[in-house]
């Protein structure tokens, strides 16, 4: 799990450690939603799955907040996303 930050924040500047940020705050939601998911499946307590599945649930918007915002600020990261969608497409039919 992600309990530091890896990368050195205070190395980078403007720009570059915002996007840095994202993709940290990005990293970190998605671990907890692995995380949340796995322990949904670990448990037997059908309450305590329902509650970590639509905590993992809020986890997934919160990539979306993240990602929302560095798409505005990187655009070859835009670019390059959009490729992808475009390739996996035509690769799956």
């Amino acid at each position: 799990m992600l309990s530091k930050n890896p990368v050195e924040l205070e190395k980078l500047e403007g720009r570059k450690r915002d996007k840095e940020i994202l993709r940290l705050g990005m990293i970190a939601e998605l671990d907890a939603i692995s995380l949340y998911e796995q322990l949904a499946e670990a448990t037997q307590d059908e309450q305590i799955k329902r509650v970590l599945l639509d905590i993992a649930k809020e986890e997934k918007t919160h990539v979306g907040e993240f990602l929302a915002l560095l798409l505005k600020l990187d655009q070859e990261q835009k670019e390059e996303l959009e490729k992808g969608r475009k390739e996996t497409e035509e690769l799956s039919g």
